[in-house]
């Protein structure tokens, strides 16, 4: 493993002891009292899928109880809440949500006053081609010459520095629920900024110097990360990872790998990886798995946000070229 994803481990490891017990750095001697309830509790949250759910409980650390409304191995975009989740949406003291993303959800929070929603604290600043989908002729008889619509890219936790935006908002508004503890919410948020730079230190120098910058994906889900660390996005699908793409982006594609001398073309875990391995047999190129990390599985290549950032850069180091 590169020694700067090693470094990062250790750091994990460093960190390990305050997300799993109760300190008087973390506020945790004494069990924290939630908004509203009038009695010793945890802060109930609902975060809505995976990234969410990690930064609320580094930051909350014992002093709060995270749900995930999106469950292990569901894809986030589509996920479809259950009257129980609803009705814990209500209950909760907080709703981490990033507006946009599920439909769903945002149908769910509404104007809800216990929603801390991450678009209102992250610049999402990056837009995306969704493009033209595969569908009946006359569909495509009316599409033609149509310019494929620019739609806001959510992914901005795979920049690990936005993600760390996240952590002092998310501490402030704890803070405020739980006067008491509010600052051993803001260590812990230093905490995790801290850990997130860290991770932001160990890509940029992994990827420092790649003797390839296009990076083919599946789907356009890393350009957050393609911006911070020097690369070229090239997604087979536009946002949308279950769509399928119409024979002339295929051809677009399979076109550019062989262009440019792509070596890898990146799948996923939570979708299917057909098309992206009959470009790679068509062009001699190699596939890999790049994770998204909208949500963990069994087939994850780690077991936290942080593990799995890791996988991604040895995965791109390789694919890549990178020295």
């Amino acid at each position: 493993m590169h020694q700067r994803a090693i470094a990062t481990s250790i750091a994990l490891l460093l960190l390990a002891p305050l997300a799993a017990c109760g300190s008087d750095r973390d506020g945790a001697a004494s069990a924290p009292t939630a908004g509203g309830s009038g009695g010793d509790s945890t802060i109930e949250v609902e975060a809505a899928f995976y990234p969410l759910q990690w930064i609320a409980e580094q930051v909350g650390g014992s002093g709060v109880t995270v749900s995930s409304l999106t469950p292990p191995g569901a894809e986030p975009h589509d996920l479809e809440l259950t009257p129980k989740q609803v009705a814990g949406i209500g209950e909760a003291d907080v709703v981490v949500k990033l507006s946009g993303f599920q439909p769903a959800v945002d149908d769910a929070t509404g104007d809800r006053k216990n929603v801390f929603d991450v678009a209102d604290v992250v610049d999402l600043d990056l837009t995306t081609t969704e493009h033209e989908h595969e569908g009946s002729e006359d569909h495509a008889d009316e599409e033609e010459g149509h310019d494929d619509e620019k739609v806001a890219d959510p992914h901005f936790w795979l920049d690990p520095t936005l993600l760390a935006e996240v952590a002092p908002a998310l501490a402030d508004r704890f803070g405020k629920l739980d006067p008491d503890h509010a600052a051993a919410y803001q260590q812990r948020a230093d905490d995790t900024v801290a850990l997130l730079d860290g991770i932001d230190d160990d890509f940029a120098k992994g990827l420092d110097s790649c003797q390839s910058t296009d990076l083919v994906t599946s789907h356009q889900a890393f350009g957050y990360l393609a911006r911070r660390y020097g690369l070229t996005q090239v997604g087979i699908n536009g946002l949308s990872a279950e769509q399928e793409p119409s024979p002339g982006r295929l051809a677009e594609v399979t076109d550019f790998v062989e262009d440019h001398g792509v070596r890898t073309i990146y799948f996923e875990t939570l979708i299917p990886s057909d098309i992206a391995r009959t470009i790679a047999d068509e062009t001699g190129a190699d596939t890999a798995v790049l994770d998204p990390i909208e949500g963990l599985t069994d087939e994850s290549a780690g077991d936290d946000y942080p593990s799995v950032m890791a996988a991604n850069l040895e995965a791109l180091r390789a694919g890549q070229s990178c020295s």
